[in-house]
């Protein structure tokens, strides 16, 4: 029997979940500069499903890649990381403006 090959694992942050079962999460990686050997932040913003739509704006999430789901969508949420802090000072701020 052959073994399956290794799925590579990635971890970000989800920058965006306003489509279904969709969210665009970015990853951060660092690259040594060829010349002045310097490291620098390079970000890759991906598409995950999320089947059951649980992730929120700003949680740190796990992302696996797999077989292509849609046009652009080619990885999907193992599990969520770490939930994102909810910010309780912009709900008064909000009902005084409505």
């Amino acid at each position: 029997m052959e073994a399956r090959r290794m799925h590579k694992e990635r971890q970000g942050v989800v920058l965006s979940n306003k489509m279904q079962k969709t969210v665009i999460v970015a990853v951060e990686r660092t690259v040594l500069h060829p010349k002045y050997k310097k490291y620098l932040k390079r970000r890759t913003k991906v598409k995950a499903h999320d089947e059951k739509s649980e992730c929120r704006i700003g949680d740190r999430v796990l992302i696996v890649e797999c077989r292509p789901l849609s046009r652009d969508k080619r990885w999907r949420v193992s599990k969520i990381v770490e939930r994102a802090v909810a910010d309780t000072t912009a709900a008064p701020d909000a009902a005084l403006t409505a």
